[in-house]
């Protein structure tokens, strides 16, 4: 609190520009930055060009995602007020290609922190303001999530994001999370229960548990959904992203017997072979993963399932992709989530050799989506 006495005290009426890019988790780490914006003294503005400090949140998930942004950003530094500084925080912080673009093409980004430093947000703002200088920090990967940081949601037809975990344990080849958003870090069920109740006596009816592998959720997820719909009010309970390696029989049930869970299960399988999904570091096989649908199905019989699929992943043969193909058939997604592999620097997957001539993977891809369309066009 401290800190935010002295930021007012500088910043006196000066404006921020806030962007946000990327997943759920991104927009709730927005509505935590917009909240300590607003506590500094700043006036948030939706016009860069009035801006003294702009801020972005940054996704590093795909490289041509980090390249638009980076070209965004050099858009609204050259647009804007002279002598405009810039902070650029989240997945991209993290990287040190990134870090040292920065240094070298882009000296108005003054302040750069990775998502786990996310409370310490006001510390390095005094620090830039009172000394002036750069600062390009990286983010411990282990730091535990700060409470007690001020929020400032952004009205969504009566929608709220609650991130409840952050970080990922699982290491998957083509995947870029654990190295950027750093280890699984969970917060403590009353902070998160505290968050909820206070949402659903506000009046918001739909309210998002969200987490990198949201059901790793740690001491236990189940008994923390079953938790969030207890309260009194017209509300629904929704959640992702779920790895299949800790979706199973605890985790259905608590959605079959409370009813403000939405009966929707997002369950990516990625690949519906056996030889891709260990090349992937996926921990489950094909068994495995449809007998968790199965059992799904059983314990919901109104389910929704819908998943995510990778095509061309390297080394991936036509008969894996006819596994795919035919576990799709199998499921019945109502939807589906699709992606061509693209290699992504920094991961072991980006090491590998990837053989898939182009336009094999798009008459791959073409064919994948012809067959999704005919499934949900058959409900």
């Amino acid at each position: 609190m401290e800190h935010y006495a002295r930021l007012r005290e500088i910043t006196g009426g000066m404006s921020a520009y806030l962007a946000v890019y990327g997943c759920q988790q991104n927009q709730a780490d927005g509505d935590r930055l917009r909240g300590m914006l607003l506590a500094m003294g700043y006036r948030l503005t939706q016009n860069h060009t009035e801006a003294d400090i702009i801020v972005l949140v940054t996704c590093a998930v795909r490289k041509h995602a980090e390249a638009k942004l980076l070209g965004h950003l050099g858009e609204l530094l050259h647009t804007g007020k002279p002598g405009v500084k810039a902070v650029l925080c989240g997945c991209m912080a993290q990287r040190e290609e990134v870090r040292k673009l920065l240094k070298k093409s882009y000296r108005q980004v003054a302040l750069t922190f990775g998502p786990a430093d996310l409370g310490r947000f006001p510390e390095y703002m005094l620090t830039l303001l009172s000394e002036g200088g750069r600062h390009l920090h990286v983010s411990p990967d282990t730091a535990p999530i700060e409470e007690d940081i001020p929020l400032a949601r952004v009205s969504e037809d009566g929608r709220a994001n609650v991130t409840i975990m952050t970080g990922c344990d699982n290491f998957c080849a083509y995947c870029i999370v654990p190295y950027v958003r750093g280890r699984e870090r969970s917060r403590a069920p009353e902070a998160v229960l505290e968050e909820v109740r206070g949402l659903v006596s506000d009046g918001v009816r739909e309210i998002w548990l969200l987490g990198q592998n949201v059901n790793s959720y740690r001491p236990d997820f189940p008994d923390l959904l079953r938790a969030c719909g207890s309260f009194d009010g017209e509300y629904t309970i929704r959640f992702m992203t779920s790895h299949p390696r800790d979706a199973g029989r605890r985790l259905f049930e608590a959605m079959a017997e409370t009813p403000r869970i939405a009966p929707v299960l997002h369950l990516p399988v990625q690949s519906g072979s056996d030889a891709v999904l260990a090349a992937m570091n996926r921990g489950y096989t094909r068994k495995e993963y449809l007998e968790k649908i199965r059992l799904a199905k059983e314990l919901i019989p109104n389910v929704t399932l819908t998943s995510d699929v990778i095509v061309g992943f390297p080394g991936e043969t036509e008969r894996d992709f006819l596994d795919t193909l035919a576990l799709l058939e199998e499921v019945r997604f109502q939807k589906l989530f699709t992606f061509q592999y693209s290699p992504r620097e920094g991961t072991p997957a980006a090491e590998l050799p990837c053989t898939l001539p182009p336009e094999t993977m798009k008459v791959r891809f073409l064919r994948l989506l012809e067959v999704q369309k005919e499934i949900e066009t058959a409900m």
